[in-house]
């Protein structure tokens, strides 16, 4: 399963989110950001790789069918409802990311 998490500015929450479900067996995790300034910045192959697109907010959901709109047919997007407000690792931020993903996809 490869699963890819979206965020803004690829700081802190997708970055969290590809460090905490990284050693899930069976799984491949990347992040990014869809921002122009992010620290990995979404790119058309990310997308193409990824089953599974995990996004923070619905505006990073509008944004990636602006970029990619006719790459994301056959994809997976879940919108976890994260707002930007969490610090890189946060503990409050890891057990949302978990309880929301596990909403989606089984990884214990």
């Amino acid at each position: 399963m490869k699963v890819l998490f979206v965020c803004s500015r690829n700081r802190l929450r997708s970055p969290t989110a590809e460090e905490i479900f990284a050693t899930v067996p069976g799984w491949e995790v990347q992040s990014a950001g869809v921002s122009p300034d992010a620290e990995v910045r979404l790119a058309a192959e990310m997308v193409e790789w990824a089953d599974v697109i995990f996004v923070m907010e619905e505006i990073h959901r509008a944004k990636l069918n602006r970029q990619f709109g006719s790459r994301l047919r056959a994809k997976r997007i879940v919108c976890l409802n994260i707002s930007d407000e969490y610090e890189f690792m946060q503990p409050e931020l890891i057990e949302l990311l978990k309880r929301r993903v596990s909403l989606t996809l089984s990884f214990e």
